[in-house]
């Protein structure tokens, strides 16, 4: 069995993920496409780093994310790091011939995106993946809709309806972290969490057309935190302490346009109380809709037009071991998954793509589809119009 040896950059929140991801696939999945190896893992902060190693067993840790490039028994690299490094370093590591697993949204910029995806594309030849972690994608209830939209069961599409709903910050004492600042975000909730809803979007109707947005800044300043603040700004702060400006959304709404005919919208925002990780899509078909809501993961919501009329409505399939991946899970249907699970799933597609030497969905293609989206929601916001996804 194939092992494939990682190198990790960035050791915080979504690198704690991604360890779990890849300590578990031949947990889940045996036997195991191949077998991670987790080698070095990288920080900016030495202690972070070090920490990490002990913490999540790695053989050794680096404060320089080019020793990981350069380590040629390194395999693969997954980032974890602000959006604004994912173009470098995902550059550098696919033109060393290292697989490579990175974080959404792909860049901070579609010409980077752009750049990204035409560097995947010429090493997809020597069977280098490129892979981006839009990993809702890969619950089995999205993958169990899509079954469904592509089997016609709703029909054709009419309308998508999705939200990204959070919370966290919506405490205007909440600190200061790189999400609150464009240089490194590039955007707000729009880039953080509504890149995922984009994709699924796209995933479900095919690509968006045109846009007309509205994107606001609610909280305009926030605390600095003295050493800087967690990965989500959650640790607050004392409300006196120095503040500095927020240059990026607090949320992001638009109407969408798809080059099918479809139309739909999507909202995103992190400053809404009383909702965590609140991702909803709704799809309306000629023949039926679909209902998906993270927040009960492990359930679809259906509606087909050929029910009889005295019991038509909603109702509820629950993911088990009928649906995808479910046979390697918890085979009970309604208890199937949880985010590490989520983790472990795209950690196996991933080793998966890198044996079969086969791109996977998520592709650098696919995510800078999305950088595109992105630029013209802004841009629409800018000029209070429709505009087209360039």
């Amino acid at each position: 069995m194939q092992t494939v040896k990682i190198g990790l950059i960035g050791a915080g929140f979504m690198g704690k993920a991604h360890v779990v991801g890849y300590s578990n696939v031949p947990k889940l999945f045996w036997p195991a496409p191949a077998v991670p190896e987790l080698k070095t893992i990288c920080d900016v902060d030495e202690a972070t780093a070090k920490d990490a190693k002990e913490r999540f067993g790695f053989k050794q840790y680096t404060t320089d994310w080019q020793e990981i490039i350069n380590d040629p028994e390194i395999d693969a690299v997954s980032i974890c790091t602000p959006n604004d490094s994912h173009a470098k370093i995902s550059i550098a590591a696919l033109k060393a011939g290292k697989h490579v697993l990175c974080e959404k949204p792909i860049s901070n910029s579609s010409t980077e995106a752009k750049a990204m995806a035409e560097v995947a594309d010429e090493v997809a030849v020597d069977g280098v993946i490129a892979m981006c972690a839009y990993q809702y994608r890969r619950v089995p209830a999205v993958v169990h809709a899509k079954k469904l939209i592509e089997e016609g069961s709703i029909g054709n599409i009419l309308n998508v309806r999705a939200t990204y709903l959070q919370s966290w910050s919506a405490d205007e004492a909440s600190p200061l972290s790189w999400r609150f600042q464009k240089k490194y975000a590039g955007a707000g909730a729009l880039g953080d969490i509504g890149t995922h809803v984009i994709d699924i979007a796209q995933y479900f109707a095919g690509d968006i057309e045109e846009v007309v947005s509205n994107v606001k800044t609610f909280i305009k300043e926030r605390p600095v935190q003295e050493g800087g603040a967690d990965l989500l700004g959650t640790i607050k702060v004392d409300p006196d302490a120095v503040k500095e400006p927020v240059d990026v959304d607090d949320e992001a709404s638009f109407l969408m346009n798809f080059k099918n005919g479809a139309v739909g919208s999507i909202e995103a925002t992190r400053n809404a109380w009383g909702r965590n990780n609140y991702i909803t899509v709704e799809v309306h078909g000629t023949k039926g809709s679909i209902l998906f809501n993270y927040e009960r993961l492990n359930e679809l919501e259906v509606c087909f037009s050929e029910d009889l009329e005295d019991r038509r409505g909603f109702k509820t399939i629950y993911t088990g071991p009928a649906h995808a991946y479910g046979d390697v899970t918890w085979n009970i249907p309604g208890m199937n998954i949880g985010y590490g699970e989520l983790k472990t799933i795209e950690s196996y597609d991933f080793m998966k793509a890198i044996v079969e030497k086969k791109q996977p969905s998520t592709s650098f293609a696919e995510a800078y589809k999305v950088d595109r989206v992105c630029e013209a929601v802004l841009a629409s916001s800018e000029s209070r119009a429709w505009e087209k996804v360039k």
